[in-house]
């Protein structure tokens, strides 16, 4: 294989001088010395080797996406719109799974600092554990103090550029229907404790018992892992503890499917007996029997906002914190409650 001192000596200059010109140093080059050393990469199929052509260039070409798993829908529907535009700038993406273990997570930000990306966005959920917050913004900072760009996406303490999905509104949004259906005995599915997603949805759905004159019981909450297993598990104890349940409200449309799973499983007719109701809209929503009402969240879209937010150009007078708004989705899967 052919190295930078190959192509100098056929060229018959120095390496530095190879060096500027197939890393596009702004410093000139005389243009029938550019064409020689050009020629003399072509003739030996000279590879430039990305680790130094990062160190040898004054801007980064790559950008590290942290996701909680990338084979989630919810996460490969944001990383398209991540991915979108990253392409669009020119952007080598690097994506880390941090299968929502923080100390991976942690270390893969130290891993993206020390690859000197241009910028990291944090696409999973931030943690309700105080410790674990306060080391992930230490290692944000220090990394923005490097000359790194950091956009969110979901409520971190991280102050910095992110967008917001508005998951306390979506769920009340879902909440709201099904009590407004007439439904009282409702139970939750929700995601893991230790995530703000969680937090936040569940939050919703409380404000939308109470706003109705209800309250959510221990027993009619239960947690579980962000997919189709855990939702199915989750319905099968909310209906050995809750013999009158008539509505489920799931914090994912991954664990609203493994419940819908769950009560065909039991012969529960969906919404004859026991409405179900999911969020975050995924494409599957619309191709299981009955049709999924949801929480739509536009994910491709937050994807292409927090993108856009780490690689925006130009003076920065502050954070930006942007919105993305929750839309109540009403399907074949919710219905008023079966008469007494």
């Amino acid at each position: 294989m052919a190295t930078l001192a190959d192509v100098a000596r056929r060229a018959g200059v120095s390496t530095a001088t190879v060096s500027r010109i197939i890393n596009n140093s702004p410093k000139p080059v005389a243009e029938a010395l550019r064409e020689r050393v050009l020629a003399a990469v072509a003739e030996l199929q000279f590879v430039p080797n990305a680790n130094a052509q990062q160190l040898a260039r004054a801007d980064r070409t790559a950008v590290g996406v942290i996701v909680h798993d990338v084979s989630d829908p919810y996460f490969a529907e944001i990383t398209r719109g991540l991915q979108r535009v990253a392409t669009d700038h020119g952007r080598l993406v690097i994506i880390c799974n941090s299968y929502r273990d923080p100390e991976r997570e942690l270390a893969y930000v130290d891993l993206l600092h020390a690859h000197q990306t241009a910028a990291i966005v944090l696409a999973g959920s931030g943690y309700v554990d105080a410790p674990i917050t306060a080391r992930l913004d230490g290692k944000l900072r220090l990394y923005q103090s490097t000359g790194g760009r950091v956009s969110v996406i979901g409520r971190h303490e991280h102050a910095g550029d992110a967008v917001v999905p508005e998951n306390e509104p979506g769920g009340y949004l879902a909440g709201d229907a099904l009590y407004r259906l007439g439904h009282t005995a409702i139970g939750v599915i929700a995601g893991p404790r230790h995530l703000t997603t969680t937090t936040d949805r569940l939050a919703g759905l409380r404000r939308a018992a109470k706003e109705h004159g209800h309250r959510l019981g221990a027993k009619q909450v239960i947690y579980a892992d962000f997919d189709r297993n855990g939702g199915a598990a989750a319905a099968a104890t909310l209906l050995e503890q809750n013999p009158g349940l008539t509505a489920i409200a799931a914090l994912n449309d991954s664990m609203a499917v493994g419940a819908l799973a769950c009560l065909r499983e039991r012969g529960i007719d969906v919404p004859g007996q026991v409405s179900l109701i999911g969020f975050d809209d995924m494409p599957i929503s619309v191709d299981v029997t009955p049709p999924l009402s949801t929480v739509r969240l536009p994910l491709e879209e937050i994807g292409v906002r927090a993108m856009s937010l780490a690689l925006r150009d130009g003076d920065r007078d502050g954070p930006l914190v942007e919105h993305a708004a929750a839309k109540l989705v009403l399907r074949g899967s919710t219905a008023a409650p079966p008469a007494r």
